[in-house]
């Protein structure tokens, strides 16, 4: 990985030389053991480690702290690169932490923690659902997608990725509704372990790790009302500060597209609630432009190192401009 980056390096080397007031924040969610059928693009351990080992070498990778001070004092170096986790899988802390402390990289934690001890999120609910049904045809025809074979895995995989955009709209109740079919329908036994226990959660604070705000229970705070849109928010930052003996600093929008997912008077909302700052998921690196409440991120999505490479490289040069909250001041 890192001889294919340091090729594509050599060619934006001159051109990212002079660019220090630019900052690329980087989303992972989970860290699995090894390639998972049902999520062949997640990260995994061999391929995460390799990752930041090549991060570490070719940029320079912040803590949030230190990267949105330097940010804002207009100090930032050259290549510069924090990183962020989103949700509060168990596998940050058993899997993504070690690697972490091994290359000496502090990141930042954003957790839902409605799900914390034993909870899961409702999109590995339907994936493990899928994963764990015994027949080879589902019947789905309930949301309009027929009678599905799921003989394979790969079978599987292209359902799951056909079911979770079906579910993910849906208010919070008609979701929970068809959650509660699908596990009838599939007879599956839902995993109690996916997500991060609270002793795990005092131990990313303990290796010196950032934990932020990300509602109590994941929810697109765009479908709320405003009120539970609110809620949502102040539970989540009131609970993490009772388990952690401090208030967070860093709020992730859930999903985190503007308009789509969150609107401005979310952002208002975390600016009242405390945050220092607060991110979404457009694309983009964060510059004298970008809005405090409204910071990009960029998904690392790419296996192919090259690849990888100059869409982190670009990403770089693209300036973001998608703000909602217009009375915010400047970062």
């Amino acid at each position: 990985m890192k001889k294919g980056l340091s090729v594509a390096l050599e060619g934006m080397g001159s051109l990212l030389g002079g660019n220090s007031k630019r900052l690329t924040v980087l989303i992972f969610h989970r860290v699995l053991p090894e390639v998972d059928p049902l999520s062949p693009d997640e990260m995994h351990a061999s391929r995460f480690d390799a990752l930041v080992g090549t991060l570490v070498h070719f940029f320079n990778v912040l803590p949030m702290d230190e990267a949105l001070s330097r940010l804002r004092a207009g100090t930032l170096p050259t290549r510069s690169v924090a990183i962020t986790f989103d949700d509060g899988y168990a596998d940050n802390y058993t899997i993504a932490c070690p690697i972490l402390i091994k290359h000496g990289v502090k990141a930042t934690f954003f957790v839902a923690s409605g799900f914390l001890d034993g909870g899961i999120m409702w999109n590995d609910v339907a994936r493990e659902a899928l994963r764990s049904f015994r027949g080879d045809r589902l019947d789905l025809s309930w949301l309009d997608l027929g009678v599905c074979s799921v003989a394979t895995e790969a079978e599987r995989h292209r359902l799951t990725e056909t079911l979770l955009p079906k579910l993910k709209y849906l208010t919070p109740e008609g979701r929970r509704t068809a959650l509660t079919r699908l596990i009838g329908d599939t007879g599956a036994r839902i995993p109690d372990d996916l997500m991060l226990t609270t002793a795990q959660l005092q131990g990313l604070q303990a290796a010196g790790m950032e934990i932020g705000g990300h509602t109590m229970d994941h929810p697109i705070l765009a479908v709320l009302s405003e009120a539970e849109a609110r809620q949502q928010m102040a539970d989540n930052r009131t609970h993490l500060t009772r388990l952690l003996g401090r208030a967070p600093r860093y709020f992730a929008y859930p999903n985190g597209r503007p308009e789509q997912d969150y609107l401005a008077v979310h952002a208002r909302i975390a600016r009242e609630l405390g945050y220092e700052a607060a991110f979404t998921t457009s694309y983009g690196s964060a510059g004298p432009e970008s809005g405090s409440f409204e910071l990009p991120r960029f998904t690392p999505w790419d296996k192919d190192a090259l690849r990888f490479s100059l869409r982190l490289g670009h990403n770089f040069f693209r300036s973001h401009s998608r703000r909602l909250l217009s009375d915010e001041a400047l970062v």
